[in-house]
């Protein structure tokens, strides 16, 4: 699947290409054509909207009104939904509660943490959520860490139903309460006559095994000679989770990051959040389990998120999914209350439309993300959404989260040579 979609100040361009069906074809400008033969793309599996952003109607169409997949382009409906329904200062929360005493920089009891859909809570931010807590006076935990997320009630998802690689960073299932994009990072070496996979932050209760035979020769694409096989352990507990690298390192590629959407949510927040408090010299004596946070008790402390605005920019610039997939929830939270299942955050979008006066009966909403087989909408509707965008109060935030052709983001390697390079989001 192939899609372009370009953004300039004065057009609405889109430019879109996936698997269908024969319909008849309009005409098309025959460089543009040319240029799909080319390619080997059939008129057939087109569909293209040009209109300039203050005209009543397109100046061309192709297929225009035909519902076709997506794919990642389905996030700027849902961005531009959330900057119009929650507003670009918008911010998530995580709250915490001590569940007992605090004497002398001691907790004895447990620590409670509820998340709220946070896309953003990264090492970074972990650090300051933890450094909240040491100037509530906690240095040492000595009771048991428990965690709620409640706030998102979905189905069992598979990470791997799309694509059958359940451990691409991009897989990752939405939770209430995330740590780093569900990201484990692993460092590879050469130590001695050995391939090593290590953790960037100390997990104890993963292993990690290599078998990875050293090889002379480049690097190049080093990520396509190995597969990571988890090894099967029970979900949602801390018990040791071993993971076994296979496959060929070279020699000439020293050290290379690999991050992973290695284990659930729970675990990655579990393992993270332990992890970081033991370097700065904390201490947690407990075990993790699920719970529910206290209903009618303040929390000891209400950690906010950046703003959404801000947020946006790594959603768009790198297509982030899970990111995605979040906000996709926390507008089903909003609009029909907690907690967020993804029918509310599909009436929140449609909801959203409709006041727009944006007709899209062709429109599947999976994910909002467009991380799905299923996902549809029509080149028209999106033109709509465009155009909706440009007259928002809020395009200046909605057209700078977007990557820049041949600058940055998922942009930065393509159109370089393009007229749109540095002019187009």
């Amino acid at each position: 699947m192939n899609i372009a979609f370009f953004h300039l100040r004065r057009f609405s361009i889109l430019l879109w290409a996936t698997l269908a069906l024969p319909v008849q074809a309009t005409p098309l400008p025959v460089a543009f054509t040319a240029a799909l033969s080319q390619a080997g793309i059939p008129l057939e599996a087109v569909a293209v909207v040009i209109q300039p952003v203050e005209a009543a109607q397109p100046i061309l169409t192709h297929q225009s009104l035909r519902a076709m997949n997506p794919a990642s382009v389905m996030k700027l409906v849902t961005s531009l939904s959330a900057l119009e329904q929650l507003g670009p200062t918008y911010t998530w929360k995580t709250d915490l509660w001590a569940d007992g005493e605090i004497n002398h920089g001691v907790l004895t009891g447990d620590l409670i943490i509820k998340g709220y859909g946070d896309p953003t809570l990264t090492l970074e931010r972990m650090w300051l959520l933890q450094r909240e807590l040491r100037a509530r006076g906690i240095d040492a935990i000595h009771g048991k860490l428990i965690i709620d997320t409640h706030y998102f009630e979905l189905p069992t998802l598979d990470p791997g139903q799309l694509d059958a690689d359940p451990l691409a960073i991009y897989n990752a299932i939405p939770s209430a309460l995330l740590a780093n994009y569900n990201a484990t990072t692993l460092k590879l070496n050469v130590v001695d006559s050995a391939a090593v996979v290590t953790s960037d932050l100390h997990f104890p209760e993963l292993i990690l095994t290599s078998h990875l035979a050293l090889e002379e020769g480049e690097c190049g694409e080093w990520k396509d000679r190995l597969r990571a096989i988890p090894q099967a352990t029970a979900p949602q507990t801390t018990a040791s989770q071993e993971v076994v690298f296979e496959g060929r390192y070279a020699r000439s590629c020293g050290e290379k990051q690999l991050s992973l959407n290695l284990l659930d949510a729970v675990r990655t927040f579990d393992y993270t959040f332990r992890a970081m408090w033991q370097e700065s010299g904390g201490k947690l004596t407990g075990s993790t389990q699920l719970g529910t946070a206290p209903v009618n008790t303040p929390s000891l402390i209400s950690f906010p998120s950046i703003q959404l605005a801000e947020a946006l920019r790594n959603l768009n610039k790198y297509s982030n999914n899970l990111m995605t997939r979040n906000l996709f929830l926390t507008l089903g939270a909003m609009h029909g209350g907690a907690p967020a299942t993804l029918e509310k955050s599909r009436h929140a979008i449609e909801a959203w439309l409709a006041g727009k006066q944006i007709a899209a009966p062709e429109l599947v909403l999976e994910n909002g993300a467009g991380l799905s087989r299923i996902e549809r909408i029509s080149a028209t509707t999106l033109n709509r959404v465009l155009l909706a965008a440009y007259h928002s109060p809020y395009f200046s935030e909605f057209e700078s989260a977007l990557p820049i052709a041949g600058v940055d983001g998922t942009l930065r390697r393509r159109f370089t040579d393009s007229v749109f390079a540095g002019r187009a989001h």
